[in-house]
């Protein structure tokens, strides 16, 4: 039996199929699947548990609004987690949201 998790994150321009990168070793199968923006995780997510994922974990660049999304759209079927920073953490993750913000307005 092998068991199976997803970790998805935010990748612009990203294929949550075509991108997505497979880890399967002694009995556990990991799945690291890019979305291109958050509103496509719950659909991804869905998909995922039909294809046997037995838990979910976002990144936790994921606002809470597109988690709470992602934890409806898979209906208690299997266990959603949302990565957390610790507060020691909170300002680099807050320096590197605001590059993330800063780069995509240079791509449009």
């Amino acid at each position: 039996m092998t068991l199976s998790w997803a970790y998805i994150y935010e990748h612009p321009g990203s294929d949550p199929v075509d991108d997505r990168v497979v880890l399967d070793r002694d009995g556990q199968r990991t799945y690291l699947v890019p979305v291109p923006d958050p509103s496509m995780a719950p659909a991804v997510a869905a998909d995922l548990v039909a294809e046997g994922v037995a838990l979910i974990e976002l990144c936790g660049g994921f606002a809470l609004t597109a988690a709470a999304r992602v934890v409806e759209a898979v209906g208690g079927r299997v266990p959603v987690g949302h990565v957390t920073f610790a507060v020691d953490s909170v300002r680099g993750a807050t320096q590197y949201g605001e590059l993330f913000e800063a780069d995509q307005s240079h791509a449009d």
